[in-house]
């Protein structure tokens, strides 16, 4: 798996591909992702998954809450400035990042993802954009306050959307985020209702939020390009 790192519509990202790819999959990522190079053995896994070629482009949002957050929520982040850049952060994949990689590797479908709080940004940028084939949300923090009203208003874009959970998450202490499981079942009663069970699914995995988050992702992106 070939990797370099470049700076594209200001943003630090990585790039990994394979031969002939078919698909392109954009990620944002931080530093925590970074962590013992989690980006790279996600980029490995997928290799080992996946039998189509593919690029993978993930793009450092530096403030993972200021770049992600659709609208404010003070469970996630008392920053002011959290809930005002997320439009910023699309505007700049579908403008800025997209008409390059197209442009370098062709007209490929574009499948968005990431974990967590880049879950929650990969399914809010289908439902605002149509730019996207398929959503690779792993463990989306779609516990935010107004998530659900948002969700049962806006239709996703895509065509294929792979949502997922720990299996323990709904159980933790903090009561916000025990909401979990029952908002990502909401969301993935919606998506079958929306796209049919065949174009969607919900996987549960071993574990609650934090553990194998690289894994996770690989697995979500695979799905979608099955």
């Amino acid at each position: 798996m070939r990797c370099e790192k470049i700076i594209k519509a200001g943003f630090n990202c990585r790039l990994f591909h394979s031969p002939s790819p078919r698909f392109i999959l954009v990620q944002p990522s931080a530093r925590h992702e970074e962590k013992n190079d989690g980006i790279g053995r996600e980029a490995d896994m997928l290799g080992k998954l996946c039998r189509c070629g593919f690029v993978l482009l993930t793009f450092d949002v530096g403030d993972w809450a200021r770049a992600l957050m659709p609208w404010p929520d003070t469970a996630v982040s008392r920053d002011a400035a959290v809930g005002l850049h997320a439009r910023d952060t699309l505007d700049s994949v579908v403008n800025g990042l997209l008409p390059w990689l197209r442009a370098e590797y062709g007209n490929l479908p574009c499948i968005v993802g990431g974990y967590s709080l880049g879950g929650l940004f990969a399914l809010w940028a289908a439902m605002e954009s149509d730019a996207f084939y398929a959503v690779a949300a792993a463990s989306p923090s779609v516990w935010i306050d107004g998530w659900a009203g948002y969700a049962q208003a806006h239709a996703t874009m895509a065509e294929k959307v792979y949502v997922s959970l720990g299996d323990r998450e709904e159980h933790c202490r903090n009561q916000r985020m025990q909401r979990v499981g029952d908002c990502v079942r909401m969301q993935h009663d919606l998506l079958r209702v929306q796209l049919g069970d065949e174009r969607t699914v919900l996987e549960w995995n071993r574990g609650g939020h934090f553990g194998e988050e690289a894994e996770r992702t690989a697995r979500a992106f695979a799905w979608c390009m099955s």
